[in-house]
């Protein structure tokens, strides 16, 4: 992605592209059709949105709790809903919690929104399936659209996250987490095993800018 970036730097493009999202736009997959807001994670101009809908779509989730950690414009979290789980999707950024509100309700499907900065707000949950599509550019976001690309400049974000995620494993559930070959994939999980986690990769795909990883996370 970080090659893909680069390529829209060229002035015209770039402006092209801020004009492009500067207002709510549709994505859709499937059947299922949402307004993403230009202040979410945009699920158009990535490929690991639609690489972790494809690796969803075949699991049985009908009765399973899924949990979408930072869900962004959660239309993983509306898949799993149409599968038949029982879905909370959470978030940092207000306005992705107000949009997916209104797109499940556009889409007739239940999710709980939960406005929660990673498992803060999760005490006492339990999850059959965690999904996990991270911030990984260690750069220090200056807003909360940033905060969706940029894991701090000491990758704050996985320092945080790999402390709290143990408690919410166990031999019963799966954790799953895709990484691109354009972030820095050995620090992610040297940061994991210091907290007892384990990366197993399961799935990758080669997208026209970037692999694209899916590592299944096990506690130690």
């Amino acid at each position: 992605m970080r090659n893909f970036i680069k390529k829209i730097t060229h002035p015209f493009l770039k402006y092209g592209l801020k004009l492009f999202y500067s207002k709510p736009r549709t994505y859709c997959y499937d059947n299922i059709c949402i307004k993403v807001h230009p202040d979410v994670f945009p699920p158009h101009l990535t490929i690991s949105t639609k690489i972790l809908l494809d690796f969803i779509k075949p699991i049985n989730l009908k009765t399973k709790t899924l949990l979408e950690l930072g869900c962004g414009s959660g239309i993983i979290s509306l898949l799993a809903a149409q599968k038949g789980a029982n879905v909370t999707a959470t978030d940092i950024n207000e306005t992705a919690l107000n949009y997916l509100k209104l797109n499940a309700t556009k889409n007739k499907l239940n999710v709980n929104v939960v406005s929660s900065d990673l498992f803060e707000k999760l005490e006492n949950n339990t999850f059959d399936y965690i999904i996990i599509n991270p911030p990984y550019y260690p750069k220090k976001a200056k807003n909360i659209k940033e905060q969706a690309w940029f894991c701090g400049e000491n990758f704050e974000y996985f320092e945080n996250l790999f402390q709290q995620l143990p408690s919410f494993l166990n031999q019963n559930n799966f954790c799953f987490m895709i990484l691109s070959q354009d972030c820095e994939i050995e620090k992610i999980i040297q940061i994991a095993a210091k907290n007892h986690v384990n990366f197993q990769l399961i799935f990758n795909k080669k997208s026209n800018f970037e692999m694209n990883y899916i590592y299944q996370i096990t506690k130690a």
